[in-house]
C-alpha cells in the first residue's frame, strides 16, 4: 500500500470553517490486511456462516427474522437517543400501548417499516442505489423526530455534529458542504453496486462509514448507515435473512464506535474502524446463534407442556404459543382472534397459559389486562 492518505482531507471553505472531503473508497489493495486482521475476517466469515447455516435449518425462519429487524431498528434509534424499547414496540402490536403516549415509539415503527421495505425490495433483486436509501430515509423520517427535516432528499445546506444547538465552529465533526455532496455519494454508489470491490464483510465496513462522513441527510444518517450494512450483507449473499444486528454491538461499545469512524476521517485508521467492525460481526453473530438455539428449545418445551398440560384445550393453545413466538405481548382479545374462541373460553385459556408459566400478567389490573410470554422476552431483551 503507498503511504498516502485515502479516507479523505479537510478543507477551507469560502465560510471560514473546516469540513472533510471523503475520497473514493478505497481498493482493498490500499487496505493493510495483515495477518491480525486477516484472521477478524476470518472469525467473523466464520461466525456469521455458522449463523447463516442454524437460520436455514430452523421452523419458521422468518419468525426470527421479523424479531431481529424490530430489535435492530430500536437499538439503533437508542443510539440516536430515542427511549422506547422493544417492550414498547410488542406492546403496541399487542394493542397494549397506544403510539400518542410515547413520544419516541412512531419514530422506531418507521425505522422496522424501513427495514422491511429495504429488505423486500433487496430481495426482490432491487440496486442498492441512491434512488433506495432515500426511498429508505424518507419511510424512516416520516412523522417523527426530523419528520420537517426534507424526509428523503439530500441536503442542499450545510450540517455538522456536535453540542446540541451549538454553533459550526464548536462542532466535533463537519462533513463536506452540499456542493461536495453529489459526486461522494456517486463514488459510494458505484462502490457499492461493484461485486467484487471486496470481501462483502470489509465492503459493509467501508460503506457505513463514508456514509457517516458524506451524512447527506439533515438528520437520521446514523440510521440509515447503519441499515445499510444489513442490505450489503443481505445484497452480496453473506446473509439469505438478516439476522445480525450490529446496533446491538454499537450501543454497547458507544463511545468507541464513535470514536473509531472519528479517527477514519482525523487519522486515516481505516484499518482501526474495521478491526473494531470485525470483532463486533463476530460477537453478535454468536451472540444471535446462541439465542435462535434458546429459543428453539423454548419453543419446544412449551410445545410439550401445552400437549401434556391442557387436554382437550391444547389445539388452540398451540394456536396461541404459535402466535406468541411472532407477537409476544397479548390480551385475551388477540387470543380470541387466533383461537376463534368465546371471551370466556379465551379467558381461561390465558389463564391455563399462565398455568404453565408460559405467560405472565404485566399490568396487576383486573380489566384490560396484558400478558408476555417472559421467557421469551426475557431471550431478546439479553
Amino acid at each position: 500500500m503507498a503511504n498516502r492518505v485515502r479516507a479523505g482531507t479537510y478543507r477551507d471553505t469560502e465560510e471560514g470553517y473546516r469540513a472533510f472531503d471523503p475520497f473514493p473508497v478505497p481498493d482493498i489493495d490500499d487496505i493493510v490486511l495483515d495477518r491480525e486482521m486477516l484472521i477478524a475476517l476470518s472469525n467473523a466469515s466464520i461466525s456469521i456462516g455458522k449463523l447463516e447455516g442454524i437460520s436455514g435449518s430452523v421452523p419458521e425462519p422468518d419468525l426470527f427474522v421479523m424479531m431481529y429487524l424490530k430489535k435492530e431498528a430500536v437499538l439503533s434509534s437508542q443510539i440516536e437517543g430515542t427511549q422506547a424499547s422493544l417492550m414498547d414496540v410488542l406492546e403496541y402490536e399487542g394493542r397494549a400501548l397506544d403510539p400518542n403516549e410515547m413520544a419516541d415509539l412512531p419514530e422506531v415503527l418507521n425505522h422496522i417499516s424501513a427495514m422491511r421495505r429495504g429488505v423486500e425490495r433487496i430481495g426482490s433483486g432491487e440496486p442498492l442505489d441512491l434512488g433506495l436509501i432515500r426511498d429508505l430515509h424518507r419511510t424512516m423520517m416520516r412523522g417523527g423526530r426530523g419528520g420537517d427535516l426534507s424526509p428523503g432528499e439530500f441536503r442542499t445546506v450545510q450540517n455538522w455534529i456536535g453540542p446540541k444547538d451549538g454553533p459550526l465552529n464548536d462542532a466535533v465533526y463537519v462533513p463536506p458542504p452540499p456542493d461536495a455532496i453529489k459526486g461522494a455519494l456517486e463514488d459510494l454508489e458505484s462502490y457499492i453496486g461493484r461485486g467484487n470491490a471486496a470481501p462483502p464483510l470489509i465492503k459493509a465496513a467501508l460503506s457505513h462509514v463514508w456514509f457517516e462522513s458524506i451524512h447527506p441527510f439533515l438528520d437520521g444518517n446514523g440510521r440509515v448507515g447503519r441499515l445499510l450494512i444489513t442490505l450489503i450483507l443481505h445484497k452480496d449473499g453473506v446473509l439469505s435473512r438478516p439476522l445480525l444486528y450490529l446496533s446491538h454491538y454499537f450501543k454497547r461499545n458507544r463511545s468507541a464506535y464513535y470514536d473509531r469512524l472519528q479517527a477514519v476521517r482525523d487519522g486515516d485508521d481505516i484499518e482501526g474502524w474495521l478491526g473494531f467492525f470485525l470483532k463486533g460481526v463476530s460477537a453478535v453473530s454468536v451472540e444471535s446463534h446462541a439465542k435462535i438455539l434458546q429459543i428453539t428449545v423454548l419453543r419446544d418445551r412449551c410445545r410439550k407442556n401445552v400437549m401434556d398440560g391442557l387436554g382437550q384445550s391444547s389445539a388452540a393453545g398451540m394456536r396461541v404459543l404459535d402466535a406468541l413466538l411472532h407477537r409476544p405481548v397479548i390480551n385475551v382479545n388477540y387470543v380470541m382472534e387466533v383461537t376463534g374462541l368465546t371471551y370466556p373460553s379465551a379467558n381461561k385459556l390465558t389463564g391455563d397459559l399462565m398455568g404453565l408459566d408460559i405467560l405472565s400478567e404485566v399490568t396487576g389490573n383486573k380489566r384490560n389486562r396484558v400478558f408476555e410470554f417472559k421467557e421469551y422476552m426475557d431471550i431478546l431483551e439479553r
